[in-house]
């Protein structure tokens, strides 16, 4: 089975490669990365992946990627994937997310590619939620507050039209929010275990700045996640959509708390009101039963671990 994986030298990209290749033998994987990347070797893919070179914004560099690779299966990861710099670039945002995403299915539909295109698209679609609505199912209108929001609805509504139209096999699984070590310290959870880390290694002073503590969101670690990107190209039903979620949702100021409790680290806690968006959602949590009835899928690894790692990650880096 040949896999091609767009955004393969990002966080669940190296996290998917090294899961497809411990438990899944004899498959041919292709990694996408945009021309003259400049990736650390950190970040680098295994040798075992074939990197083929093109850019989501370049149509016909698509086109040559998917004829020169003929993938049975394509997981769709590359992204422009922070909501809180969405704000400030939303042009971008909107042309990776969604330009990009039309640009590799019409790539799809004039080679008549029939492969499984598992796309990765976001609870953060579903937008402004009532309390009544919780917790989120497939069928939850989008009413989505940020820029990068806006961009993955409509990423994920173009792989439901070209399903539709042109009968194209688009899986779209819309992850609640994913963390674990080797995120970006651009995302909550990693961002506070790396200033607890540069907190303990007397690289900071002992202040943690953090933004709204009180929204609560569902967490997937991305070890749990990779397994649903596999299943979801191998078990479920074409057309679909997906939640992916754990079905219960933490505060952030409950995980700030827990990732203090595993620090000797006395930490003071200053708000910074750069650290707002102009608009938030209170809380996101999702219902998973229909993934888990089409695949079975389940979280395995519990939340405490995810943090314990997560902060295991950031200390050996700061370290390093």
């Amino acid at each position: 089975m040949r896999i091609l994986i767009t955004g393969v030298s990002g966080f669940v990209g190296l996290h998917l490669v090294e899961y497809l290749l411990a438990n899944h033998a004899g498959l041919e994987l292709y990694g996408l990365r945009r021309w003259r990347s400049e990736t650390p070797s950190s970040a680098a893919p295994r040798p075992d992946v074939r990197i083929v070179e093109g850019d989501l914004l370049d149509a016909p560099s698509l086109m040559r990627v998917l004829q020169a690779t003929r993938p049975d299966a394509i997981v769709h990861l590359a992204a422009s994937s922070s909501v809180a710099s969405s704000w400030d670039t939303p042009s971008e945002m909107l042309q990776v997310n969604a330009l990009g995403t039309l640009h590799l299915l019409e790539a799809m539909r004039q080679l008549d590619l029939d492969a499984v295109v598992v796309l990765a698209c976001s609870a953060e679609a579903y937008g402004l939620v009532r309390d009544d609505e919780l917790p989120i199912r497939e069928e939850q209108p989008f009413r989505p507050v940020s820029p990068y929001a806006v961009s993955k609805a409509a990423a994920d509504m173009l792989g439901f039209q070209y399903f539709q139209a042109f009968r194209l096999r688009t899986v779209r699984l819309r992850l609640f929010n994913h963390c674990g070590p080797r995120q970006s310290h651009r995302f909550v959870i990693a961002s506070f275990a790396r200033q607890i880390a540069e907190i303990e290694a007397g690289l900071r002073p002992p202040r943690i700045q953090v933004g709204n503590l009180e929204v609560r969101r569902d967490f997937v670690d991305v070890r749990d996640a990779v397994r649903a990107y596999w299943l979801a190209a191998t078990k479920a039903e074409p057309g679909q959509a997906y939640n992916v979620a754990s079905g219960e949702a933490h505060s952030i100021r409950e995980i700030l708390d827990r990732l203090l409790a595993l620090s000797d680290a006395v930490v003071e806690v200053a708000f910074d009101p750069v650290r707002l968006r102009p608009a938030d959602i209170q809380v996101l949590t999702g219902d998973a039963s229909r993934f888990r009835a089409a695949t079975d899928w389940r979280p395995e690894i519990p939340f405490e671990r995810t943090l314990a790692d997560t902060l295991a990650y950031w200390r050996a880096s700061v370290r390093a």
